[in-house]
């Protein structure tokens, strides 16, 4: 088995599902008392958003590297950065190691594929949501990518950093969410990528109609897939 390495705290509520969902699949695979390898490294969240408000994208992907840096000399096969928003540093991260990082939005790609979802909704930060760095990593495999309108945007990204970050559950901002997926399947969104790792926390398949792609769970099982490769 190899060990899976984790760049987690971004939030630590939904590194948490991480750790639980990579174990809980090594189980279900492996049986009886097997539980994945796993090194996590936690960061300082606040650090790490404080760098995300101001732009200063640049130390946050030296403070990420450094991290990684840690967790690839403590053994770790492979890193998972348990965040999408922060993949848009993730190519400064993974000069700073000599083993791979898996990319979030590949292994959300590969999943919408299987599912022949051509067109699909993308919630997430306002960062991920309107910026390049997740999308084109979508568009580039032939997939349309569309995202709230400017007002929803503003509205899931507070509900994600100044509630789920913090591990807040409301009806209330669940019933939001629900209303921008309707949006998107308005649209013409095939599915939905709940493409911020904390979503999952309050948005399930059964509050909405179309096709969810949780990335955290997404992201976890490929970790399990490459650390039982034979």
């Amino acid at each position: 088995m190899k060990t899976i390495g984790l760049l987690g705290g971004m939030s630590w509520e939904s590194t948490i599902p991480y750790y639980r969902i990579i174990n809980e699949e090594v189980k279900n695979r492996l049986g009886g008392l097997h539980s994945a390898k796993i090194i996590l490294y936690s960061v300082e969240f606040a650090e790490i958003e404080k760098c995300q408000s101001s732009g200063n994208w640049d130390e946050s992907g030296e403070i990420l590297g450094q991290a990684a840096r840690g967790i690839e000399a403590a053994g770790a096969d492979f890193i998972l950065i348990c965040t999408n928003t922060m993949h848009k540093v993730a190519a400064q991260i993974s000069s700073k190691i000599q083993i791979p990082l898996i990319h979030i939005a590949d292994a959300t790609a590969d999943e919408l594929e299987k599912s022949h979802i051509r067109r699909v909704g993308l919630l997430g930060t306002k960062y991920t949501m309107t910026q390049d760095f997740y999308k084109k990593r979508l568009t580039d495999r032939g997939m349309e990518v569309l995202i709230p309108d400017d007002a929803a945007v503003e509205v899931i990204n507070s509900i994600i950093f100044d509630e789920l970050c913090v591990g807040e559950i409301r009806e209330a901002s669940r019933r939001k969410f629900q209303d921008a997926v309707k949006r998107l399947a308005e649209q013409g969104a095939e599915g939905v990528i709940l493409g911020c790792t904390e979503i999952g926390l309050l948005l399930r398949q059964s509050d909405v109609s179309i096709p969810v792609f949780d990335t955290t769970v997404i992201h976890a099982k490929r970790a399990v897939e490459i650390a039982l490769e034979t």
